[in-house]
């Protein structure tokens, strides 16, 4: 073995330990609805220095990268016998992208990858891409992962190698280890992206929400988050969609919007995160809101506040998609935490953390959007009318 050769092999291997060690802080004083961390929670230099690297000398003298690795976003969560796990999306520099498991023991840092990536098997029509696992903890036993999975449009004419065809794709485990693979999901839609399935039954059916597309990239009239139910997870089929979120005119969610994670399950109904997607002179701008629906009829939304709930902030505007936030992992923690997992400009993992107490006053108190000019004046107005009404402390007289 050469001197560069254990020289370089050091330093690698010092630079991962440094960055998986590296504790994370909360990142200034916040909005009082939630906090964010300074430090993203992975990238693609948290992947292990043994994926990208042949690490004999004798068939890799120089140490170069054989595999590289492009970026480490849109990651599913759940924690799961006591850890918190995120199923990442990891996209190579090749472009595919394939699921792997991160794991923290606090969930704000410390994430380290498993030893090999997930291996997803394939249905009789392979996959050309997968990507933004959602997880849900079933009532039926299993754990779900639904993803997108996406293939080359066979309309497509010889000249055009970019048009595709996304679906939903199904698997399940119950170790994270095994996955079986079950076949897509069908529906009325010309193509699907962003399903996520309920973690309970609903009138006995297993219960996706949707965002039915006319295309890969435009919702079109399909747009919205809809919501559909299936008798049997093993043959998905679902005959009909509602919609229960549509996009609406000069909003945050005026293109495009769809279901984040599963929802969370509360007293007062389900607490709900999304991403909406609006166009602007430099491009399509991501954000998340929230929402919260009943607890008995799932296709009735009973709190929306107004606007976004996170937007990009500093560095996360910066990456291979600008001006993008996505989220499609949260965990509930047995204390009340959520930790809500985002991915920023599809190039890094990030992590906020709130209470669920606060999430629900923020659902459910903060004003809906008027849709006008003037009702966010009016909004404004009464806030400072309020504030005036309150008495003052002596000391401030």
């Amino acid at each position: 073995m050469n001197k560069h050769f254990e020289d370089r092999l050091s330093k690698l291997e010092e630079a991962y330990r440094e960055l998986i060690n590296k504790p994370n802080k909360i990142d200034g004083l916040g909005n009082g609805i939630y906090d964010r961390y300074i430090n993203p929670v992975l990238t693609a230099a948290h992947t292990p220095v043994f994926w990208r690297y042949d690490l004999n000398h004798k068939t890799n003298p120089y140490l170069m990268e054989r595999f590289g690795i492009n970026a480490v976003f849109n990651a599913g969560a759940i924690k799961w016998q006591g850890r918190y796990l995120m199923v990442a999306r990891v996209e190579g520099g090749d472009r595919k992208s394939f699921f792997a498991i991160a794991e923290s023991p606090n969930g704000i840092d410390n994430f380290v990858f498993w030893e090999s990536p997930v291996f997803l098997p394939e249905t009789a029509n392979p996959d050309v891409n997968v990507y933004d696992m959602r997880l849900t903890e079933h009532a039926d036993g299993w754990i779900y992962g639904v993803f997108c999975t996406e293939r080359r449009d066979p309309a497509a004419p010889a000249h055009d190698q970019s048009m595709a065809v996304a679906a939903c794709g199904i698997a399940r485990t119950k170790d994270f280890v095994k996955w079986e693979r079950l076949p897509d999901l069908k529906t009325p839609s010309a193509q699907q992206r962003n399903v996520v399935l309920h973690p309970e039954f609903v009138e006995g059916k297993y219960a996706f929400y949707t965002r039915p597309q006319d295309s890969f990239i435009n919702a079109g009239k399909g747009g919205g988050i809809g919501f559909g139910l299936c008798s049997d997870i093993e043959n998905p089929v679902i005959a009909h969609e509602d919609i229960i979120d549509n996009k609406v005119y000069h909003t945050v969610y005026e293109a495009k919007n769809g279901q984040g994670p599963a929802p969370i399950k509360t007293a007062d109904g389900w607490l709900h995160l999304a991403h909406g997607v609006r166009n602007t002179a430099a491009g399509l701008r991501y954000v998340l809101y929230i929402f919260m629906t009943d607890l008995y009829d799932l296709t009735k939304v009973i709190h929306k506040p107004g606007g976004y709930f996170i937007a990009p902030e500093g560095d996360e505007r910066f990456g291979d998609v600008p001006n993008v936030v996505f989220s499609n992992g949260w965990i509930l923690d047995d204390d009340g935490t959520v930790f809500i997992y985002y991915g920023s400009a599809d190039t890094r993992m990030h992590v906020a953390t709130s209470t669920l107490s606060k999430l629900l006053d923020y659902a459910m108190n903060t004003p809906a959007d008027g849709f006008r000019s003037i009702t966010s004046v009016n909004t404004i107005c009464s806030i400072i009318e309020a504030n005036e009404s309150i008495q003052k402390p002596e000391s401030q007289v």
